[in-house]
Parts: C-alpha cells; sequence; structure tokens
C-alpha cells in the first residue's frame, strides 16, 4: 500500500507541473496584440484548459471563439467561445463539424486581425476536415494505428489527405497573423509534425508518405493516393509560434516528485520511443539488477511507445508496458512499475495506464490469466484491472506525451 501512495503521488505532481494554465496565461500577458479582432481557435486534448485560460487574460478582447476536444474534456461554458467534443483517436462527424465552425470563423479575416491558435495533442483528429470520405479517413487512420508506424509517419500521410494540416490552416486564416501557443506531445517537439502542423510550414514530402504506405502495406484508394502527390506548404509568412509545455518537464516534474517520497531518481531517458511490451521488460530488467540496493530507487523515462496490434483485446500502450514489467518483477521486493499518458487517457479506454508489483504476477495466475496471452491478444486493460493495476485519473487538461517509472522502496 505505501508503494501505491507514493505512485498515487508522484502522477498527481507531475501532472500538476505540467498543466497548461499557467504557461498559456504567461505567454498571453507578455504578447502585444494588434488593434483587430481576436479569434480563439483551440484544438486537442487539452484545449478547453488553455482556451479558459485565455480567457481569463483576454476576456473581452476575445471576438469569438471555438474549442474542438475530445468527448467528456468540455468542463463548463466559456465566454464568446463555442465548445466542440468529438473522436479521438479516429475522427468522427463532430470532429468535422467543430473544425467547419472555426474555418467558417477565419474565412474572412482582415490583415489586422489575430487568430489565437492553442494547440495540443490529439488535434490531429479533433482538428480535421478531409479530403477523402469519412470511412475512407477513419480506415486509413484504423490501419496506420494497428500496423506499429510511429506519430511523425502518421502525421506525415495525414496531412495530405486533410484542407487544414500540414500549414494549410494557416494559409486558410491569411492576411490575418496566427499566433500559436503548442502544448508538445511529440518527442524533440518538431512543430510540423505536433497535431499534423496545422499553423506551421511542413518539412516532410510526398515522397516520404509514398515510401509510409509501401513500408506498411497501407490500402488507400485511387482518390487518396493522388493526395500525397500534392505537396503541402513549405513558407508561411503569418505565423509565431510559442512551445509552453514538453514531456521534458514531465519528467523534471516525476524525478522531484520522486526525491519528496525519498527515493534517489534517475532520468533514463525523455525520448522513449520502443514497443511498449519491450519497455516494461526493461525496467524490469533494471530492477532485477538492484534488488541489493540499500536505498530507494526510482528510474525514470519518458517518451511515447507504440502498440502492435496481434489481438483483439482491451487496452493501451502504457497498459501493455506496466502488464509486461509485471512479468519481470515477479516476486521481488517492494518494487512497482507504473505508466501513464500524461492526458489521463490511454487508448480507447478510461483508464490513463497501469501498475504492478512482485504480486501482480501471482495474482493474475490466481485469476486464471497468463500474461504472454494477454499481452498476445492486447488485452492488457481486463488483466490490470484483474489485480488492480488500472490507473484512471480521468481527463487531466495536459498532454505532453507519457510517463513510465520504476521505483524500489528501502
Amino acid at each position: 500500500m505505501d508503494l501505491r501512495k507514493d505512485v498515487d503521488y508522484i502522477i498527481q505532481e507531475s501532472i500538476k507541473k505540467v498543466l497548461p494554465n499557467e504557461a498559456v496565461m504567461r505567454a498571453l500577458k507578455e504578447k502585444q496584440f494588434l488593434n483587430g479582432n481576436i479569434y480563439v481557435i483551440a484544438a486537442g486534448k487539452a484545449a478547453w484548459e488553455m482556451a479558459n485560460a485565455a480567457a481569463a487574460v483576454l476576456q473581452e478582447r476575445i471576438t469569438a471563439g471555438v474549442v474542438c476536444t475530445k468527448y467528456c474534456h468540455v468542463k463548463r461554458n466559456i465566454p464568446n467561445i463555442t465548445c466542440f467534443e468529438g473522436g479521438h483517436p479516429i475522427p468522427d462527424r463532430n470532429s468535422f463539424k467543430g473544425t467547419q465552425a472555426a474555418l467558417d470563423m477565419v474565412s474572412d479575416l482582415k490583415e489586422e486581425d489575430t487568430v489565437l491558435f492553442l494547440l495540443s495533442g490529439g488535434a490531429s483528429a479533433l482538428f480535421e476536415k478531409p479530403l477523402v470520405a469519412e470511412e475512407e479517413l477513419a480506415y486509413i487512420t484504423e490501419q496506420l494505428l494497428a500496423c506499429g508506424a510511429d506519430i511523425v509517419e502518421i502525421n506525415t500521410v495525414r496531412k495530405r489527405l486533410s484542407a487544414v494540416k500540414g500549414g494549410k490552416f494557416a494559409k486558410l486564416c491569411e492576411p490575418a497573423h496566427v499566433y500559436s501557443i503548442v502544448l508538445s506531445d511529440i518527442l524533440g517537439d518538431p512543430l510540423d509534425m505536433i497535431a499534423s502542423g496545422p499553423a506551421y510550414p511542413d518539412s516532410s514530402t510526398c515522397e516520404e508518405a509514398l515510401r509510409i504506405i509501401e513500408k506498411y502495406k497501407l490500402k488507400l484508394s485511387k482518390e487518396a493516393i493522388e493526395l500525397l502527390h500534392i505537396e503541402t506548404p513549405k513558407e508561411l509568412n503569418n505565423i509565431e509560434t510559442v512551445i509552453t509545455g514538453s514531456v521534458r518537464e514531465l519528467c523534471e516534474a516525476a524525478k522531484a516528485a520522486c526525491e519528496e517520497c525519498g527515493y534517489r531518481a534517475i532520468l533514463l531517458t525523455d525520448q522513449l520511443d520502443c514497443q511498449a511490451k519491450d519497455a516494461g521488460a526493461f525496467l524490469g530488467a533494471i530492477a532485477k539488477s538492484h534488488q541489493e540496493s540499500e536505498e530507494s530507487l526510482a528510474y525514470i523515462a519518458g517518451g511515447e511507445t507504440v502498440v502492435y496490434l496481434t489481438g483483439n483485446g482491451k487496452g493501451g500502450r502504457n497498459q501493455e508496458l506496466a502488464l509486461s514489467a509485471a512479468n519481470e518483477i515477479d516476486g521481488l521486493k517492494d518494487t512497482a512499475v507504473f505508466s501513464i499518458g500524461s492526458d489521463g487517457t490511454d487508448g480507447p479506454t478510461d483508464a490513463a495506464g497501469g501498475w504492478c508489483d512482485g504480486g501482480t504476477k501471482s495474482l493474475l495466475e490466481k485469476a486464471g490469466i497468463n500474461i504472454y496471452e494477454a499481452l498476445k491478444q492486447n488485452d492488457a486493460y481486463h488483466a490490470l484491472k484483474s489485480a488492480g493495476g488500472l490507473i484512471i485519473t480521468g481527463a487531466t487538461g495536459t498532454n505532453v506525451n507519457d510517463i513510465s517509472v520504476l521505483l524500489i522502496k528501502r
């Protein structure tokens, strides 16, 4: 129970330090706007939080605004701003409805106007106007998610199938100025890839998009293939961008929280990028190497792992990481591994992630659950649920990748 208390405290404190509210307010207080109208467009999982912070600073200066976020992420109405909730990770008609409302708002702007564009992870699905049929966009997105493509590869393809991605939204706002405040959810903070870069020149090429299609043997219509041959904007003269948060800040916050709990904390990486089950096995291997330690240790890894779908179970990358680690730390004294998505959601589930300790595997075996088979079926959710290993936070209001932590308590 002491370990679980530490887990909960570290999660709570880590998320608190990377909420976008203060960062958005700080960026706006230092900003001098032109004399025209200010239109707020917020898109992504943290869109409501970011728009609410902007409204607190700008108040009556906001002419109008639109929020495009995930279902159950709107907490209440914001003055002068209309909120829409839509599908994620696969866009749906409500995603398109909210995006169209934003496009209608910026369709006839003047040079002295400003579009305050508040962008966070998840906007690739939540801020979308497809150039292919809705059904095909959903099918292509499903293929990209299932094949193990990383986020950069996914966005390289999606940009060319969209009317707003890859710098196209900023072009639609011309001649108005676009001031973007970005909450990064991609390793290295590449501005043209975060949420597929709606307001930033695109560095990816048609050739790269076509190679991705070939690499994963994806099935696209003739019309979609033709779109992949149309280049995206490479130069934009009406944009200004500020990054407000990243996984590095999340890792530093977790490190500080671990130290408050009495652990000597070691940051392994903020660039974790591999299969989720491999990351879990790696943290488990570290645990076995340091069981003789006389001091409490915490090993921290931030980033974003991937899952290859081989079954039809329920789960997410963080749950799969934790379940994989359970196999490695079986029987280890006062040892735990947890992994969560900073946005509070992990895959198509109500969990932010999962955790395990040295007794988790034994609990699963008593319930008739084999870890190897559960991983093969991608069914980490039900396995962890049976052992009390789910972590449920609800929507957090931020989105800066994932955090995985190994704890050895002494």
